[in-house]
Formats: C-alpha cells, structure tokens, sequence
C-alpha cells in the first residue's frame, strides 16, 4: 500500500519543540507589539525586518539544535509531506521528505515569488546575540531598513501572505497525494492551506485518510477513521 504522512507541529512536540497552539505555542507568543499572525508575513519582513528577524530567530531559530524523536525515525523511510519546518526529518534519515513550508536550516535569495532560486544554509552559528538585530541585517545582506529583491536574503518559510510555489515542491506534493492509497494526518489542526488541498484531493480520487491526533479535527469524508492517540503512542501500536 502506498500510504503517505502528513504531519504536523504534534509529531514535533516530543522533541521539546512548542506546537503551534499551546500554551506556549509559535502562534500563542508574539513579539511585543505584534501578534504572530502579524509577524509571520512577508509584508512586515518587507517593512519591519528588524523586528522580524528577531521574532522568527526567537521562536523557531532557538529550536535549531533539537534532535528527531522516535516518530521522526519510525518515518524515517516513508513517503512524508511535513508542515514543520524544524528539519527533523532529515535529521532523522529522510532522504526525500517535502518540508512543504521551508525549512528552518535554509535561506533563500529575497525573489519575486515564483522564481527560481535555490534554497542555501542558513549561516544561525554566527548570530551575535549581543548585537542581534546587526547581526541578523549581516546574515541576511540588508543594508539599509529594508531587505533588497534579488540582493538581501530571506529565511526559507512559506509565510502566511505567501503562496506555494515549486520552491516548496508544490507539484511533487500533490502528485503524491493523487498517487496515494492511504492519507495519514499526524498532529495537524488542519488550519493550513495543504491539509485542505489534501483532503480535496482524498476526496475527489476517493482516498482513505486517517487522521492521529489526541484531539482530532472530524473532517467531511466518506472513508475516514480517527485515531485519538498521539503520534508516538500510533507508532507503538503500528
């Protein structure tokens, strides 16, 4: 059977990396004068990159050094769609894993969305936290208050402004979706614009979907089952 996972921050969290929604979640704390919804955009990078890069350094870059947990090497050799951008896929032995909103390791060249850049490695190590926010305008190559197109960089983050292109591996994905058997969804709200591409998708091809979580979302589907149980306690009963 050719069964495809898409996960989310929950197959994370045993890793010590907060969800998205918890108590002390990525979209729960903000920066002093925005809320995450508002940082997380390519308008404010676009006109606050200052404040930014210091939220994005704060809340995800922290989180750089986190191994992958038993979830990440039980998938280490399936066929994964991942919402996380932390990287532990990889980490954990996935060769061809579709990180579908970046990833945390990588920058890329600040484009026009839709060309063709290729995503580099994003040099966190030489952070200087005694002198962040300069220090962040060096990595990323902003001169002045703004980052420059085709001259600055950016982190490699499908922002919530943002549309997905090739960049992210858009068509891949949703030929893997198409290909599927069977969709499992591990530890996703279903808040993001690929879990409803998917379920469209499961839904029009007839696709079995699973769905993993303690608290599952009840989603429209004829052919679905739920699995109230986190993703390592999933695993353990596989």
């Amino acid at each position: 059977m050719n069964t495809l996972y898409i996960t989310g921050a929950g197959v994370s969290a045993a890793s010590g990396i907060p969800t998205f929604r918890g108590e002390d979640g990525y979209w729960t704390i903000g920066s002093k004068n925005y809320t995450p919804m508002e940082m997380a955009t390519r308008a404010m990078y676009e006109n606050s990159p200052k404040e930014f890069l210091a939220w994005y350094y704060y809340r995800f870059a922290t989180y750089r050094n986190h191994g992958p947990n038993d979830v990440h090497h039980w998938l280490s050799d399936k066929n994964v769609i991942t919402q996380n951008i932390d990287g532990l896929d990889g980490k954990a032995g996935n060769k061809n894993y579709i990180a579908i909103h970046g990833r945390l390791d990588q920058m890329t060249l600040f484009h026009e969305q839709s060309e063709d850049v290729t995503p580099l490695n994003a040099p966190w190590e030489s952070v200087d936290e005694s002198r962040l926010h300069a220090s962040l305008f060096d990595i990323f190559n902003i001169q002045e208050k703004a980052p420059v197109l085709n001259q600055s960089f950016k982190p490699f983050v499908l922002l919530f402004d943002e549309y997905y292109t090739e960049l992210y591996r858009i068509s891949e994905a949703q030929k893997r979706m198409r290909d599927a058997d069977k969709i499992v969804f591990m530890g996703t709200s279903f808040s993001v614009n690929i879990t409803q591409m998917a379920l469209d998708i499961a839904r029009n091809y007839n696709i079995a979907v699973e769905v993993v979580d303690p608290n599952p979302v009840h989603i429209l589907h004829s052919n679905v089952s739920y699995k109230k149980m986190s993703a390592l306690e999933y695993i353990q009963n596989s």
